[in-house]
């Protein structure tokens, strides 16, 4: 097996001491952020919404962190576990993790072991609907011998352990904090998921839903030099054109996340001179989902897209080609990303080992999905609409308000329009769509449409953790509080098989081929999932503002965030 370079905490040190001297905590004063999809949650284990993972970040922190080269650096973990260090097992099927000493929580009590069993049962709770269930696959059980040792055993050998306890996805809960919030009454905890007790630079002074959160530094943290900024604002709501424009030309924020605008509205706004566009190539993907269950209101509340009823239309697997085929993703791309973008076909794309050859979906072919329709029965009424056996070939298409994606939906509507598919659009606030409240009608878990449309990501350079995220188990359900990671229902039994195979499989070639095939079955051999742009992470900072690292597209962009610093 090979592993990419750790660094110790000496080494962190080392590095540190090298840049310019650090003055006393606190002493920059106030980082202004802006995420323009507002956070509703701190508590990561209840939504996989990015903006919700990533405010959680600011507080929250896993054993081991991916710095932005993609490398595992231990962060509450004095190191991270090898076969050299005797912390994986010879048959790979234990992994142990040692903590650094000294650590404690924000209220001052000692961080120990039994918050990092705790959080993995508080995730693996079958009625707790936690969002980030398929970090913890294959997980037998977890012993803490000593408070600063976990062993966690897996029931197959684990070649890739750094799932469970890694990146911002599985940070440490506390464990007194929740241990009252387990199960089913995890969401109805209001009070802890909004302000939860962390080991990060800060904590949270206030937080209105969907809206602001305020941070203040920790005075408990490990490093007395740290965080450099006495509190964060993290602003949320609006849209990405007035995230960017709060940087780079007013200079009212310092710093503004997933910015997703017209190559050269960003290129005019960076003319300013106020700010600086980051950017970054990691597991973005905005991709379409398509729904196999049926989302028609006409159905009891409860069993709404849910497994007991089959998608009437998108069921046939010839409408679904045909509706991909209809697409010019080349257009999207140049229109939406300009060159922070590429079109696609795959679901994982990156690293090139796990990518797959198909590039068939490039090619937009109109007449050949009219063709397709026709030969699967769907014929055009005098309205311009198919239909089949008295339904009409019509379709929900939603996503988040942003104006690429309101560009993207009005040309894949006029594809489709012209091969007979109707398409109604919706667009729904990216603070209520990513939100994962159970009790509203419009979030993408939930999927009460057709068709929806956001950017999936994932920690880490290795894609098992995204590919189980479309197990058969990971199906959002009213029963598990509308949580869970496989959105459009998509669920066979070979795909489980080959992603528990994945998950026992040491041979990085032998991994590759595995994960390309699981990408092919869920894109070109079933077309649940329809790829349109591979993108780059796009963020703008102001040039007042040191982040230390480069932009980070395969964590939290703020998994460091106590290190920034404003420069003088």
């Amino acid at each position: 097996m090979t592993y990419r370079l750790f660094l110790s905490g000496a080494a962190v040190a080392a590095l540190t001491a090298a840049s310019p001297a650090l003055a006393e905590r606190g002493a920059d004063g106030q980082l202004n952020v802006f995420y323009w999809q507002a956070p509703s949650t701190l508590n990561p284990y209840l939504s996989s919404g990015n903006k919700d993972v990533h405010a959680a970040s600011v507080v929250l922190e896993p054993l081991a962190g991916i710095d932005s080269k993609g490398n595992l650096i231990p962060m509450l973990a004095s190191e991270v576990p090898s076969p050299e260090n005797g912390g994986i097992s010879e048959d790979m099927k234990t992994v142990t993790w040692k903590l650094r000493e000294g650590v404690v929580w924000s209220d001052g009590t000692p961080f120990t072991s039994a918050d990092v069993k705790f959080t993995a049962d508080y995730c693996m709770h079958p009625e707790g609907g936690c969002a980030q269930l398929a970090r913890f696959e294959g997980i037998e059980s977890i012993e803490t011998p000593d408070d600063l040792t976990v062993i966690v055993h897996y029931t197959q050998p684990r070649p890739y352990p750094f799932t469970a306890f890694t990146g911002s996805e599985s940070p440490i809960i506390q464990k007194a904090q929740l241990e009252g919030c387990i199960g089913a009454q995890a969401s109805a905890c209001t009070e802890q998921n909004f302000a939860p007790i962390g080991t990060g630079g800060f904590t949270v002074a206030s937080f209105k839903t969907n809206d602001v959160v305020t941070y203040e530094a920790n005075g408990n943290y490990r490093d007395p030099e740290l965080p450099h900024f006495q509190t964060v604002l993290l602003k949320g709501g609006g849209d990405s054109a007035s995230a960017a424009r709060s940087v780079l030309e007013t200079g009212e924020f310092d710093y503004a996340w997933n910015i997703q605008l017209a190559p050269e509205v960003l290129a005019s706004m960076a003319g300013a001179g106020k700010g600086d566009v980051l950017t970054g190539y990691g597991t973005a993907l905005e991709h379409i989902v398509l729904n196999t269950t049926d989302p028609s209101p006409s159905l009891p509340e409860g069993e709404r897209a849910t497994i007991k009823h089959p998608h009437p239309i998108l069921g046939d697997f010839k409408v679904r080609k045909a509706l991909s085929m209809a697409i010019d993703r080349q257009l999207l791309d140049e229109i939406g990303y300009g060159e922070t973008g590429k079109p696609t076909c795959n679901y994982i794309n990156a690293p090139e080992i796990f990518a797959s050859d198909n590039t068939e979906c490039l090619t937009q072919d109109i007449e050949g999905a009219k063709a397709l329709l026709e030969e699967a029965g769907w014929t055009v009424g005098p309205d311009g609409v198919r239909t089949k056996d008295g339904m009409r070939l019509s379709l929900l298409y939603q996503t988040s308000v942003n104006a690429v994606r309101q560009d993207f939906q009005a040309l894949i509507k006029q594809w489709w329009q012209e091969i007979g598919v109707e398409t109604e659009l919706k667009a729904i606030d990216a603070s209520v769509y990513f939100g994962g409240d159970a009790g509203s009608p419009d979030t993408y878990q939930k999927f009460y449409a057709d068709v929806e449309m956001y950017t999936s990501t994932y920690d880490g350079i290795d894609p098992e953790t995204s590919l189980a995220q479309r197990t058969c188990g990971k199906i959002p359900s009213p029963e598990k509080q509308w949580q869970g990671e496989n959105m459009g229902r998509f669920c066979s039994e070979e795909y489980d098989a080959l992603v528990r195979e994945l998950g026992n499989t040491a041979d990085l070639a032998e991994r590759g081929r595995i994960a390309i095939r699981l990408n092919d079955m869920l894109t070109r051999d079933s077309m649940h999932i329809l790829p349109l742009i591979y993108r780059s992470s796009v963020s703008v900072k102001s040039k007042t503002l040191d982040i230390v690292e480069d932009l980070n597209a395969w964590n939290s962009e703020m998994w460091n965030i106590a290190e920034w610093r404003r420069l003088q």
